[in-house]
């Protein structure tokens, strides 16, 4: 039997709302909405200003512009003139410092990508698209027209449909990330007119998870990725704190923890991962913690303020944690199984370089070793015991030592999972079960970069890019993922940045100058760049992220060549 849930606390309920522009917009999207009142015939006030001489830029080329003080990227390519927001819609980066590609351009820091005719966003991370503005030519002068009413705004949320009267079919999705968020989103855009619930065992909607480990003070709502009336006035069902426990798929059902059943037609897993436990003796002390949620954040913030932090853990999560508390903490201590952080991702140079940044705020590193048991008083952590003998005082004790796939409740189910416990896709987010899909942390997927390799990749990135595949799937869309794997981390202010799959690189060619933390990082195998990174770089992760997403190879010779220009996009 079939049963619906009623806990007010616990379902937001929708209802489609009336105002058909502006009613998919958060409350900050619509703020300048009725700045200017429209001219007399329907058309609002446009500022239109002469940016540039029709010759001042060559095909294949762009710049940022003013127009009535407003930022705007001015782009010539396929022989045409065209000008949308400069501001990348995830963290605000400026696009015009980027790499352009055909149709796209791609933000320099994290490798979301816009299409520069639409503004519509093509790849993540972020969930909007850019404003798009008119260009005309007259004269040989390029002059670029905005709408008053257009003038603060730095993205464009596309148009959402709502449920339609006489659509019976349910999308359910299990799981309250990205993916899961990109699939509701995806699937209204499409005319989607059934009924989409997203149920996650979260006490939030979806928020940003990169930022617990990087503003470990951040407060709960500011993160949201969305707002609440956003998904009212779409018509997608947030059901919070309702945890799947099994999944029957001849009956077409999820069963919650609270016993509640619930019917699909279409069915998406994006449940991600969970954080893996130490398991030594005295894990089960006080202030012993993982970081996953904002609750989680926020304890170990404020238990470690002038406390001792020993943080398991050397990759990017740990490294991470270290970084942000090196400056409230009275010490940092960091425990690692290889001889420097980051050794297996990104290789022992840069490695280096991150140990010594941490080390310059007083982290104190301690490799090559591990944890044999944590010892209390009065309940509460005060020494971690290690393998080499040493004993390091302890108030808090953060583990970070990698995630597994969240995919126990799908144990005797039809849905086949690999050896890890990640849910087997293929190109279109598919399980081998019909109308059952599944995106993110949580899945084992054919990556194109590596001949259709079988990985399991935690990106933030790359779950929004599986939930987009599903949904156009659950549409008939027949559309593959293609994304190229794109990551940053943050040490001391400085970003990290990453594209590609490294995993088996024999070798590492370092451009630029470790010494000074400006640097880029090709990883070979093979003969081939099968990824990089950098350091004060920009945008060249994102150019060559580009490369790779065409398809082209990049060879050894050209990383060693002292000729960088391979590097220009055509």
């Amino acid at each position: 039997m079939v049963t619906k849930r009623q806990d007010p606390v616990v379902v937001v309920k929708l209802v489609c709302l009336q105002a058909a522009l502006g009613a998919a917009q958060p409350e900050e999207h619509r703020e300048m909405a009725e700045l200017n009142p429209a001219k007399e015939g329907g058309q609002a006030e446009e500022i239109t200003e002469m940016v540039c001489l029709e010759s001042d830029l060559k095909d294949g080329e762009m710049r940022e512009v003013e127009v009535g003080s407003h930022k705007v990227l001015l782009v010539r390519s396929e022989g045409g003139y065209s000008a949308v927001g400069n501001l990348c819609t995830h963290y605000g980066a400026t696009l015009s410092k980027g790499a352009l590609s055909g149709s796209r351009v791609r933000c320099p820091w994290h490798g979301a990508c816009f299409n520069i005719k639409t503004g519509d966003i093509e790849e993540y991370p972020g969930l909007d698209s850019l404003p798009c503005h008119k260009v005309k030519i007259e004269n040989s002068k390029v002059f670029v027209s905005i709408n008053k009413k257009d003038l603060e705004k730095t993205r464009r949320v596309k148009e959402m449909g709502c449920r339609v009267a006489g659509d019976s079919s349910t999308v359910l999705i299990i799981g309250g990330g990205p993916a899961a968020l990109v699939c509701a989103e995806t699937l209204r855009q499409g005319s989607y007119g059934g009924r989409i619930i997203m149920a996650t065992k979260e006490e939030l909607p979806p928020y940003d998870r990169t930022k617990l480990s990087k503003a470990m003070n951040v407060k709960a709502d500011s993160i949201l990725l969305r707002q609440l009336d956003f998904y009212q006035s779409c018509d997608i069902e947030v059901w919070l704190r309702r945890e799947a426990v099994s999944v029957n798929t001849d009956e077409k059902t999820v069963t919650f923890q609270d016993g509640s059943v619930q019917h699909y037609d279409q069915l998406l897993i994006a449940t991600g991962s969970r954080p893996r436990e130490v398991t030594c003796p005295g894990a089960d002390l006080d202030n012993v913690t993982l970081l996953r949620t904002p609750e989680d954040s926020s304890r170990i913030h404020q238990a470690a303020l002038g406390k001792n932090v020993v943080i398991l853990g050397t990759s990017f999560i740990g490294m991470e944690v270290a970084s942000y508390l090196s400056a409230t903490a009275s010490s940092v201590s960091v425990i690692g199984n290889s001889a420097v952080p980051y050794q297996n991702t990104l290789g022992t140079e840069i490695g280096r370089v991150a140990r010594k940044m941490l080390e310059e705020k007083n982290v104190k590193f301690y490799m090559e070793d591990g944890v044999t048991e944590l010892t209390g008083e009065n309940g509460k952590v005060k020494q971690v015991l290690l393998k080499s003998g040493k004993i390091l005082p302890a108030d808090v004790f953060v583990t970070g030592i990698g995630v597994q796939p969240n995919s126990a409740f799908l144990k005797g189910s039809t849905v086949a999972l690999d050896s890890t416990g990640a849910v087997i896709v293929d190109k279109f987010m598919q399980t081998g079960v019909p109308g059952v899909f599944a995106a993110g942390d949580v899945t084992s997927f054919p990556l194109s970069l590596r001949k259709d390799k079988m990985v399991n990749i935690g990106h933030w990135q790359l779950a929004h890019a599986h939930g987009r595949i599903a949904a156009l799937n659950m549409l008939k869309k027949q559309v593959g993922i293609n994304s190229v794997p794109f990551f940053w981390t943050m040490l001391m202010g400085k970003s990290f940045r990453y594209a590609g799959y490294g995993e088996g690189h024999t070798e590492v060619i370092m451009k630029g100058k470790v010494e000074e933390m400006k640097f880029l990082a090709f990883y070979i195998k093979e003969d081939v760049v099968v990824a990089v990174a950098s350091l004060n770089f920009d945008p060249s992760v994102s150019q060559v992220a580009e490369i790779m997403a065409s398809g082209r190879t990049i060879s050894k010779a050209q990383a060693k060549s002292d000729d960088m220009s391979w590097l220009k996009l055509p």
